[in-house]
Parts: C-alpha cells; sequence; structure tokens
C-alpha cells in the first residue's frame, strides 16, 4: 500500500491521504476453509491498513463530520462501546467510499471521581491511572477496526485540553455568565462531593456510592445557563435537526415553557437570589415584598427575621418573609408579591404587618395601562445592570459546575481577601493541578489585581460536562496551541453531521452541549447554534441475566438450568431453588457481561461487528445471544464460497457450451442486473438516509441469495454477475473492513475480466478505495404516491428522469393517474409533500379531508311549517 503523507502548515502534524493500492490476498488463490483460525490471519494481515482516517482539512470536496460519544477510560471497552463505535464507522467508510471528506475523531473523557477512585484503591495517582485505561482502551479500539483519525485524538484531563476549558470558563465570566452563590446542594458523605439531583436516586441515596445524600449549604460556582434558555428551546425547532424525535421533548420538558423571567437579586446576606415571575412589571412596585418557602435553605441563616434583597428597578428593599400560603410558581420557593398591581397581595401584605415605606416612586404609573411600558424598562435595565431578566421557565436553574474533588479542571479564580474572586489571567493558563494530597499551602498565590501574597486559588473542579460539552470543537484543532480552536476550520466543518450516542446523555449533555454551543456562536467562533444536526441515539446490548427468586442473588449462567427459555423458567442446578431469567442492560454486578476480546479471539473482530450490527436496528437495545450467531457465521462462508466458486468458474479452460448472446443466457445475466440495482438501492438507502444498518445487512444477504442461485455458466461469462459480485463485497466494507478486503483482493486477482474497461470498479485499488455502487442510468425506481399515510400507487420512473422529478412534476403524474383522482373525488386536499432520495426513490404525500356532503332538510307534514308564497 501506498501512503501519502503531508504536513499540515502550522502544526507539525501529519495529515494522511490514503491511496490504497491492492494488497495482495493474504489466503492466496487456492481453497481454503473459512476457519476462525483463517479469520484472525485475515485480520492480522490487514489490521494496520485500515485503521487510520482520511480526513483532510484542506480538502474542498464535501465534508462529513460523524461523531460518537467519547468514552471515560474505565480500562476495557463493553459490548456497548463496540456497538456505539461499528456503527460510527460503518457510516464513517460508507461516506468515505461516496466520496466525502469524513472526520472521525476519538478521544477520552478522562476527568471524573470515578477514575480518582480507583485510583485511591490502588494506591497511585489518577493520571497514572487514566493514562493506563487510555492506552489499554486505544489498543482494543484498533483491534475493533474503527477509522478513527488519531491524529485529533484528545483527553479532557491532559493539560492541553484542560487550558481551553478554563479559557471558556473565563469567556463565560466576562460575559456575566458564570457566578459564584450559596446554595443547598446535594452532599454525598462518602465520597465527599456534591450531586447532581439526577445522581440522586428515589431513595435520596447516591447513584454511585449508595450513601444517604446530606443537604448542604456551600457557595458554588455556577453557568447561567438560563440567558439561553429561550434560545435553546426555540432551537429545538430548527429545521436542521434531524432524526432527534422523542429527544426533542426531553430536551422541551427540561427546559419548560419559557413563560416568565429570572432575576438575580442581592441579598442583604451577600448572596445573590433568584427571583422568576411572569410580570417583570411588578417589580416597579415600591412595596414589593418576597415570600419564600419556609424551607427554604435561607431561612436558616442567622437575621434571617430581618432579610431583605434590592430592588434596583423601585429603587427599594424588599422585604422578604417566609411562609407556605402562597402559590408559588411550578418548581419555585420564591413569590414575588405585588401589592400595587393585586389586591390579593396587598390582603398578604396586611397579613404580615408589613409597613409602606414609599420612596416616591410614582404609584400613578402603575396603572394597567401602563404595565407594557414598565415590562419593557424593567428588561432593559436588567440587561444593563446584568442581573438577568431573560425568558425562562420557572422550574429551569443554571447550572451548578462546583465539585470537591481533585480530578477535575481546576476553576481559574483567585480568592483575594481585597479583591474578592479574580479570574487568573490567560496567559497563566492553564492552572494546573497541583499534586494529589497536596498541602493547603500549595494553593496560595498572588492576587492577579493587587498583588497580595496571602490569595488563594480555588479548590473547587469543574462537573465533567463542562469538559464534554464543547469538545467537538476542539477535536477539530485538537494540536492548537495559540487558540481555542480555529474558526475558520469550524465554519467549514460545522456542524456535526451525525452524532451517535446513548440516550441516558439526552438531557443532561445535550442540552449543557447544546448551550455551549449557542454562546460560541454568539461570540462567532461557531457558524451555526445549533452543534448536531442529526442524532443517532443507539440501544443499549442486553444480556441475560439470572436471580434466585426471593433472595433477588444474581448468579452466572454456568450454575443455572433452563427448564423453558420461552417462558424464562430455570432453576439453580445445585439446590433446585427458581431462578428468575430476564434481559437486562449488561453489567458486572449482573454477571451478564460479554467481554468483547472474548468475542475478538473466539469469532474475529469482523464477525463481532456484523453482529453487532445485524437483526435490529441501532436505535432499539440488542438482546445478546449465541443463538443470533448462526445467521451471520453462515452468511460469511456462502460469501467465501461464492468467491471460491467465482474463480473456479474463471479459471475453467474447458470450452464455452453456451452461446453468451442467446436470450437465455442474457434474461439469466439481466436477472442480475436487476438484483444488483435492487439490493443496491435496498442497502444504499440504511446505510445514507435510514442508519438502519441491520436492514442493509438484509439487504446484501439478499444479493448473496441471488449470487448463490446463480447457473455456473453466468459465473464464468456474466458481465452483471462479475458487477454484482462487485458490488456485494464493495457493501460489504464498512461494516466487516478485513474480511471484505481479502474477499476484494482475492475478487481482483480471477482471470478473465469480463468489465476491464469499467469507470465503476477500480481494479488496481483495494476495496475502501472504491467508489460506492450506483444505480444504473435505465433502471426503473419508484415514485410512491401516499393519501394520508396510506400507498395508493406505485409508479415506475427510469433513474435518470426521477432524480429531476419535482414536488409539481409529481403531482401533475399524481393527478394523472387514475387510481389517485379516483380516490380524491369527494375529498379535499389539505396540504401535500415530497421527498427524493436520488437514486433510490421518490414519495408523493397527499394529505386530504372527506368533504361532508350537505344534508338536505326534511320535509314536515305540518303546513304552518311551510313557508308561504
Amino acid at each position: 500500500m501506498l501512503i501519502l503523507r503531508h504536513l499540515r502548515p502550522g502544526s507539525g502534524l501529519p495529515w494522511i491521504s490514503w491511496r490504497r493500492l491492492i494488497t495482495q490476498s493474504c489466503t492466496g488463490n487456492k481453497t481454503v476453509d473459512l476457519t476462525n483460525e483463517v479469520k484472525h490471519k485475515i485480520e492480522g494481515h490487514w489490521r494496520e491498513q485500515l485503521i487510520g482516517g482520511q480526513f483532510n482539512p484542506k480538502e474542498a470536496k464535501e465534508k462529513y463530520y460523524v461523531l460518537s460519544m467519547f468514552p471515560y477510560p474505565s480500562g476495557n471497552l463493553h459490548m456497548g462501546h463496540v456497538r456505539v463505535y461499528t456503527i460510527a464507522d460503518a457510516v464513517a467508510r460508507f461516506q468515505r467510499m461516496c466520496g466525502k471528506n469524513v472526520f472521525q475523531p476519538m478521544g477520552w473523557d478522562s476527568f471524573g471521581l470515578p477514575a480518582e477512585n480507583a485510583a485511591n484503591q490502588r494506591g497511585v495517582e489518577p493520571a497514572a491511572w487514566t493514562d493506563q485505561n487510555i492506552d489499554q482502551m486505544r489498543k482494543q479500539l484498533k483491534r475493533l477496526g474503527c477509522s478513527f483519525d488519531w491524529n485529533h485524538e484528545l483527553s479532557t484531563c491532559s493539560p492541553q485540553y484542560y487550558k481551553w476549558t478554563q479559557h471558556l470558563f473565563l469567556m463565560l465570566h466576562r460575559h456575566g455568565l458564570a457566578y459564584q452563590n450559596e446554595a443547598l446542594v446535594n452532599w454525598d458523605p462518602v465520597d465527599k462531593t456534591v450531586l447532581a439531583d439526577e445522581q440522586v436516586d428515589a431513595n435520596g441515596c447516591s447513584w454511585r456510592s449508595g450513601a444517604k445524600v446530606e443537604k448542604k449549604l456551600l457557595r458554588q460556582w455556577f453557568i447561567r445557563t438560563s440567558a439561553y434558555a429561550k434560545q435553546l428551546l426555540d432551537g429545538l425547532e430548527d429545521p436542521t435537526l434531524r432524526d432527534w424525535r422523542d429527544i426533542i421533548n426531553l430536551q422541551r420538558h427540561w427546559i419548560g415553557e419559557c413563560d416568565g423571567h429570572a432575576f438575580t437579586l442581592l441579598t442583604s446576606a451577600s448572596g445573590l437570589l433568584r427571583v422568576w415571575t411572569a410580570h417583570p412589571e411588578h417589580l416597579k412596585d415600591p412595596h414589593a415584598f418576597l415570600v419564600l418557602r419556609s424551607t427554604h435553605h435561607l431561612s436558616k441563616i442567622e437575621d434571617a427575621s430581618i432579610l431583605s434583597v434590592e430592588n434596583p428597578f423601585a429603587g427599594t428593599t424588599m422585604p422578604v418573609v417566609f411562609g407556605d400560603n402562597v402559590k408559588f410558581p411550578s418548581k419555585c420557593d420564591v413569590y414575588l408579591a405585588a401589592p400595587s398591581f393585586r389586591s390579593e397581595d396587598k390582603e398578604l401584605w396586611d397579613s404580615y404587618g408589613l409597613a409602606f415605606c414609599s420612596n416616591g416612586q410614582d404609584e400613578a404609573s402603575l396603572n394597567p395601562g401602563n404595565w407594557e411600558l414598565l415590562r419593557k424598562e424593567v428588561l432593559q435595565a436588567a440587561t444593563r445592570l446584568n442581573v438577568g431578566g431573560y425568558r425562562v421557565s420557572s422550574k429551569l436553574q443554571d447550572w451548578l459546575i462546583s465539585r470537591q474533588r481533585y480530578w477535575g479542571t481546576p476553576i481559574p479564580i483567585v480568592h483575594c481577601s481585597k479583591c474578592g474572586a479574580v479570574p487568573v489571567p490567560e496567559d497563566q493558563l492553564p492552572v494546573t493541578l497541583p499534586p494529589k494530597n497536596s498541602p493547603k499551602e500549595a494553593f496560595l498565590c498572588e492576587c492577579p489585581k493587587c498583588g497580595q501574597k496571602e490569595a488563594r486559588r480555588e479548590t473547587d473542579t469543574m462537573d465533567t460536562f463542562v469538559d464534554s460539552s464543547w469538545y467537538y470543537l476542539r477535536y477539530l484543532d485538537a494540536q492548537n496551541s495559540e487558540r481555542i480552536f480555529d474558526s475558520e476550520l469550524a465554519n467549514r466543518f460545522m456542524p456535526v453531521d451525525l452524532y451517535i450516542g446513548g440516550k441516558e446523555h439526552a438531557v443532561l449533555h445535550l442540552y449543557y452541549a447544546r448551550f455551549m454551543n449557542h454562546f460560541l456562536h454568539s461570540c462567532g467562533l461557531s457558524p451555526t447554534s445549533e452543534p448536531f444536526s442529526r442524532l443517532l441515539v443507539q440501544g443499549m446490548v442486553m444480556g441475560r441475566s439470572f436471580r434466585v427468586k426471593g433472595s433477588g442473588r444474581y448468579v452466572p449462567e454456568a450454575e443455572v438450568e433452563v427448564v423453558n427459555a420461552k417462558k424464562n423458567q430455570a432453576v439453580l442446578k445445585e439446590t433446585k431453588e427458581q431462578v428468575v431469567m430476564s434481559w437486562e442492560k449488561m453489567s458486572k454486578s449482573k454477571l451478564n457481561g460479554v467481554e468483547p476480546s472474548d468475542m475478538f479471539d473466539e469469532y474475529g473482530t469482523d464477525t463481532t461487528r456484523l453482529i453487532i450490527l445485524a437483526d435490529v436496528a441501532p436505535t432499539s437495545h440488542r438482546n445478546w445471544s449465541s443463538a443470533t450467531f448462526p445467521g451471520i457465521l453462515n452468511w460469511q462462508k456462502r460469501l467465501w464460497l461464492t468467491l471460491e466458486d467465482f474463480q473456479a468458474a474463471r479459471e475453467d479452460s474447458s470450452p464455452a457450451l453456451v452461446d453468451v448472446n442467446s436470450e437465455e443466457f442474457l434474461a439469466d445475466d439481466a436477472k442480475l442486473f436487476d438484483a444488483r440495482n435492487f439490493y443496491v438501492k435496498g442497502a444504499t438507502f440504511n446505510y445514507r438516509h435510514a442508519h438502519q444498518l441491520s436492514v442493509a445487512i438484509s439487504k446484501m444477504q439478499g444479493l448473496t441469495n441471488s449470487l448463490r442461485r446463480t447457473p455456473k455458466h453466468i459465473l464464468r461469462h456474466g458481465k452483471q454477475f462479475e458487477r454484482a459480485l462487485a458490488a456485494q463485497i464493495i457493501m460489504l466494507a464498512p461494516m466487516a473492513p478485513h474480511f471484505a478486503s481479502e474477499l476484494w483482493s482475492k475478487f481482483v486477482a480471477v482471470p478473465g475480466r469480463l468489465n476491464p474497461a469499467s469507470e465503476e470498479l477500480q481494479w488496481s485499488e483495494d476495496v475502501l478505495a472504491q467508489r460506492w455502487p450506483d444505480i444504473d442510468a435505465v433502471y426503473n425506481l419508484d415514485l410512491s404516491i401516499k393519501v394520508n399515510g396510506f400507498e395508493n400507487c406505485v409508479i415506475k420512473v427510469q433513474r435518470t428522469l426521477l432524480d429531476k422529478v419535482t414536488h409539481s412534476d409529481a403531482l401533475d403524474i399524481a393527478f394523472n393517474t387514475e387510481s389517485v383522482t379516483s380516490y380524491l373525488i369527494d375529498k379535499k386536499i389539505r396540504t401535500t409533500n415530497f421527498v427524493l432520495y436520488p437514486g433510490i426513490e421518490a414519495i408523493l404525500n397527499i394529505y386530504v379531508d372527506k368533504v361532508q356532503k350537505k344534508q338536505k332538510p326534511e320535509k314536515s307534514d305540518d303546513a304552518e311549517a311551510l313557508p308561504r308564497v
């Protein structure tokens, strides 16, 4: 293979432009059984030649950015990893073969409490533990055969990465979007850290340690995500978002209806209080006051009885009272009372015995006809004073990012007794982590503002969701030491075309990533507000678990005797106790996991990849059972035998016994023409549009069936058989690159080519350098016409013509088709919609309503009821 390396200007790092010249088969042209040993030999032969990506940041051709959620480096891949990265790699390889400049990076979400705890248990530094795990997982990913661009690899715990996470924090701070405030937080007494609400189970216990969570008042850092709440809500309607489906509803529910405004006002206790109201004009009331729930954390502070809050809009100080007898906004524990606006608030004022104290505010201006103007004044002043005023739901809180743990990105703030919280200057980044268990003196430093020697660095670190909120942008320019990333690269390669990951990240991670990209877009650094065009939310890999009935104890499968698999009936072999069988997410604690390395060792990498992709859609849960393996194993053997049969037929030197120009021969060969186009069409649609890779496998298996049924004289002399077999191997390559490479090298070595001058095949290059098979111009494709979602008719249109059909053309065809017009006689067309998949199919949807017939008035026997003439 010839590999051409070019240096990226200014980076010193190579991008790799591959021109894959054909490599000789490792099994030769002799008949060899496809054993597991042979599969391992094939994979060993091709592995190093297939793992690299082909991304070229200088390439002008159309880009395709496929991104899979990066893993936490636990040390070993699990089958969930195998599934997500195999899906991503199959799509990436497909898009390369379609001529796209594909970017498929990989990195590591390497900060966090699990690594810190694991390292503590082993008496090692978290950095050493993490690096060891990364090395192990990188080797496993390479064995999986993924074509990641390793030149763009990143790790969030590297100072070269978290320097720019700190830079991003300082950007937010400068824009008034990062602030510190006291908050009542979930405290894990075992792990000694703050937990998000989502990390506390229904019983009030920590998701990781299992300890009963305590409530603790701490001074914490927040990011003001509420400032972008309305943008993030509206962004869910962005037409560029595809396949977000129920994720949109989850995000919409998380954000809530932005039907009010939130303000952060200063309390007499020197903290900030979030005040939400649907009526900002009420802050103009000089008699406004606040009611806080009796359980609010401020009720516990000293001098809570004389607590007050500054109201810069009316120039007053608002009294604060505690009680539960008001109608608080949903999920909110602060109520803004405006006695001058609402009579019930005036009664509330009287019930608390509060005294009026006017500051000269013209109360005559508080009449209903002036409220819109007052609202506008309040919101404008809030922006000027940087105290909020953003459109937001009553329930959505700002993002608490402080974590009281070591292994995380240090927050770049210095605390000075004279200057307060001072941002670390940009030229002093990164603020690196000190050695583990460093004394307090290690955090002493000079104040960047006044020079005081006894200042102290912030000891909290950032939530790991901050690290993963922008990594997709850093990937593009991972080695840049001068800037967070090159905005020109972002303009060319953002947004991400396909983002693949688990549904467990559908709310928090996607919300924070969307927020960060919206912010960077507003700063001119990201070209679009939404970072991810299309989502593929893959289902979990489920393992069969066995629990002893009664105790609930999990036992390994080896200790169980299955009585009736269909009815999930089983017993323990030794005691005959009843065992409950079920499908659950694979985990060590449930003893139902499968080690990917065991699969690789026993069946081979490509077989594992095909098994994980087959049978069920990527978005569905995958029940992992060896009962499903034979389908893939047999398919691979049939493909292997097809190549051997093809080779034997072409090497047969006996005289031809058939006329290749006869009608019979041409008819048989034409069947392969139809089969090739039909199955290429189906596989392509599922690779490119639906991402139903299991269906793509079914289509390829259908083509294999057609090839296997072909008579020997067609194998020997049929041009269409040769084309169909080539298409079969090429379409297999994204999913099983090692196996397909071996099949292709055997295919091109067969003598007697019948399509030697064909431009569709590059005979001198290997399979992954081939162009994706295309539908023949004269092949008839489907124009489907549907009415209210039901198929009315299918019209066959030659491929060259179908690719030019417009919405208007399709309507003309429909209204000249008898089955359509007869059905529409008594119906009124509400709307129509047209979708064209070039080279595959077109669909016209017609949505109609039935026309209600006017009822004739009934005759009456009552003469008086008849109109008089």
